[in-house]
C-alpha cells in the first residue's frame, strides 16, 4: 500500500524538482559562481509566478508569459545589484531589502491583498493536470526539454568571453580588476541572470499548480541552497564539467522532492515541511565537513602506524 502510494506520487514530485531546478541552477550562478549568498530568490520566484499568471489572465500566450517572468526577475535582480555595487550595501542586507520591496510589489501585480490568482482553466506550458499522461504534452517531458535547452544556453554563456569575466569576478574580485574586468557589472549581471531563472522557474511553478500567491516563494532559497548541496554531494566527484555540475544541480532538487514525498507518505504533518527542509539542508551541507575530517582522521592514524 505504502509503496504504490509512493509510486503514483513519484510523476508529481519528479516535476517539480525539475521546475523548482531551474531556481536551483540561478541559487547556483550567485552561490557558487559569484560567491554572494542572494536572498532576493524568495521574492523573485514569487514575482515571476505573479507576472505569468497576470499576463495569462491578461491574453498573453503562457510561453510569452514565462519570457517577461525572467525580464521581471532580472530586474529584481538588478535591483539587489546596484543596492550592493553602488550604494555599498552587503549583499545578504541587499538581498533582504529587495526581497522585502518585492513582497508589497506582488501584491500590487495581483491587485489581491494575499490570494491566490488561479490561472487553472486557461492554456498552460505545463500543468499538474497532465503529469501522469503517456503525451508529449506530459509536463515532465516538457520541463526536461526545456532544462536541456538552458543548460546548453547557459554552458554558452560561461564559455564566453563575458561568462568567464563573470566567473573569474567570483573567483577573486581583486584579481579580476586588476586584469581590467569590470567587477561591479558583472556582478550585477550575475545577480540579475540569477533572479532571472528564479522568476522563470516561478511562472512555471504557478503554471504547473494553476495558481500564484504571494507566499509561493517563502523558503524558496532553502530549497535552491538544498537542491545544489545534494548535486554536489553526490555528484561532485562525477561530474566535472561545468554542463553537469548544472545537471546535478536539478537532479539535487528532484532528489530533495523525492526524499519530501517519501517523508509526507510515512506520515509527516505538512506543517512540519519547512522544518523537515532546514534538516536535510543542515545535514548535506555538514557531509563534506564531516567527511574531510574523518578521513583527515583516517589518514593521519595511518601514517602514524606507517611511520
Amino acid at each position: 500500500m505504502f509503496f504504490t502510494s509512493f509510486l503514483n506520487a513519484v510523476p508529481g514530485a519528479v516535476a517539480q524538482g525539475l521546475i523548482w531546478g531551474i531556481m536551483a541552477i540561478g541559487v547556483y550562478i550567485t552561490f557558487r559562481i559569484l560567491d554572494i549568498a542572494d536572498l532576493t530568490v524568495d521574492g523573485s520566484f514569487a514575482t515571476g509566478g505573479a507576472t505569468a499568471v497576470m499576463l495569462i489572465r491578461a491574453g498573453v500566450t503562457p510561453w510569452l508569459a514565462l519570457l517577461c517572468a525572467f525580464l521581471v526577475g532580472m530586474l529584481a535582480g538588478m535591483i539587489t545589484g546596484l543596492l550592493h555595487t553602488r550604494l555599498g550595501i552587503p549583499a545578504i542586507l541587499a538581498g533582504i531589502l529587495t526581497q522585502l520591496g518585492l513582497y508589497s510589489v506582488n501584491l500590487r501585480i495581483m491587485t489581491k491583498a494575499n490570494q491566490p490568482v488561479s490561472v487553472d482553466k486557461y492554456s498552460l506550458v505545463v500543468s499538474a493536470r497532465y503529469v501522469r499522461d503517456v503525451t508529449i504534452g506530459n509536463p515532465l517531458f516538457v520541463i526536461a526539454v526545456f532544462l536541456i535547452v538552458l543548460i546548453g544556453a547557459l554552458y554558452w554563456f560561461f564559455g564566453t568571453e563575458r561568462g568567464a569575466s563573470l566567473r573569474a569576478t567570483g573567483a577573486n574580485a581583486h584579481m579580476a580588476a586588476a586584469q581590467g574586468i569590470n567587477t561591479r557589472f558583472d556582478t550585477v549581471l550575475g545577480l540579475m541572470l540569477s533572479n532571472g531563472l528564479v522568476a522563470l522557474s516561478g511562472a512555471l511553478w504557478a503554471q504547473y499548480q494553476g495558481a500564484a500567491d504571494v507566499n509561493m516563494g517563502r523558503g524558496a532559497i532553502v530549497i535552491g541552497l538544498a537542491a545544489v548541496i545534494i548535486g554536489e554531494v553526490l555528484f561532485d566527484k562525477l561530474f566535472r564539467n561545468f554542463a553537469l555540475k548544472l545537471t546535478g544541480v536539478v537532479i539535487g532538487a528532484v532528489i530533495y522532492y523525492l526524499v519530501l514525498q517519501l517523508v509526507l507518505q510515512l506520515g509527516l504533518n505538512t506543517d512540519d515541511l519547512k522544518l523537515l527542509s532546514a534538516v536535510i539542508v543542515a545535514i548535506f551541507l555538514a557531509v563534506p565537513y564531516l567527511k574531510s575530517r574523518y578521513f583527515a582522521g583516517v589518514k593521519k592514524k595511518g601514517g602514524a602506524v606507517h611511520a
